[in-house]
């Protein structure tokens, strides 16, 4: 839905499903802060087709629930890893959240 209004205001965008889990995860369920961010550490990858998309795009990296952060700073952390720059004036890297727990605002006080 996002991209779709970003097209019909004049704005290229497309949704592309450029990171794959590379390896299990805990249910999130009940972690912490600290936890989720050791659970989620080193968990994502961008595919191999999508370092190609990457190069130079700006990314609007999108979660349904911002709880503390964590999964937004998993895929952050590998799309940098991958090669892409947080900022640039070719590139960029954002995040879009479409709702956030009361214990978000508490981010890190865990």
């Amino acid at each position: 839905m996002a991209a779709a209004e970003l097209r019909r205001g004049g704005m290229p965008a497309r949704v592309l499903a450029v990171l794959r889990q590379r390896r299990a995860v805990a249910d999130q369920a009940g972690l912490r802060a600290r936890e989720r961010q050791a659970n989620l550490a080193g968990a994502l990858v961008v595919t191999d087709s999508g370092r190609r998309l990457l190069d130079g795009a700006r990314i609007v990296l999108v979660d349904d629930l911002l709880t503390t952060g964590a999964s937004l700073a998993e895929a952050a952390r590998a799309c940098r890893a991958a090669g892409h720059a947080a900022s640039g004036s070719a590139g960029g890297l954002r995040a879009a959240v479409v709702a956030a727990s009361p214990s978000a605002f508490e981010i890190n006080r865990n």
